[in-house]
Formats: structure tokens, sequence, C-alpha cells
């Protein structure tokens, strides 16, 4: 299943409807990397709302879709953390650190609004 990547003025939207194989999440990444540097992106949100369950791999995938935008030069934001999801991923180890979260694609929007402000008032 190929997810949409839609433009939204200077950031990307990753809409996931559902469960990913592991072939569809490194399409993901490997589309949302490329699309970053074609789009001259700011920050890419990736909306996992309609998930209800997320494993190691794909865990590690958006950590690498996070690790591989900035070094491209945007942020990446996860938005829709289900708390069941949250949940489970603390019981197993699993975690985010170091990647922004909100709760929904409004706040991560906002979130990337801030932390460009931010990067252009420190000049970086």
């Amino acid at each position: 299943m190929v997810v949409p990547i839609l433009k939204q003025g200077p950031y990307l939207i990753a809409t996931i409807p559902t469960a990913l194989t592991d072939a569809d999440l490194q399409g993901l990444r490997d589309g949302l990397v490329s699309q970053v540097g074609r789009c001259r992106s700011r920050g890419v949100v990736v909306d996992i709302t309609a998930l209800d369950v997320m494993d190691s791999f794909a865990v590690r995938t958006l950590r690498d879709v996070a690790h591989m935008t900035r070094l491209r030069g945007a942020e990446t934001v996860i938005v829709g953390i289900q708390p069941e999801v949250a949940f489970a991923m603390v019981q197993l180890g699993l975690t985010l650190e170091g990647i922004g979260t909100s709760l929904d694609l409004e706040e991560g929007l906002t979130f990337l609004e801030q932390q460009t402000k931010r990067k252009v008032k420190d000049g970086k």
C-alpha cells in the first residue's frame, strides 16, 4: 500500500491509514526522505492515528524517518499515537526518544512552526 504524501506549505504530511507491511514502511521512509529534498520541506508530519498496534520495526522505521529528514534539514513530528499503542510501546521498551510527538495534526503543525521559527532565530 502506498501512503500518500501531501504537501501543505513548507510541510509534508503522511497519514498512515492502516497497518503497513515492512516493505510499505520502507517505501514510506524512502518517499518522505526523497520528497523533503524535492519539495524543500522544513517539516514532516507522520499521522498514525489509525494504527492500533506498532511493532518494533515500525517504531524503528519512524525513528529512521525522523533522523534522516533531520539530516536533510527538516524536523519530523509523529501525531495521533493512540493510548493503547503508547501503553504497549512503553511495556515493550519501544521509544521515540528525541522525536517530536503531538496529540493530533493541528498540534503537530503548530509544533513544526515553533521548531522552524526556533531554527531561524538560532541561525541553524
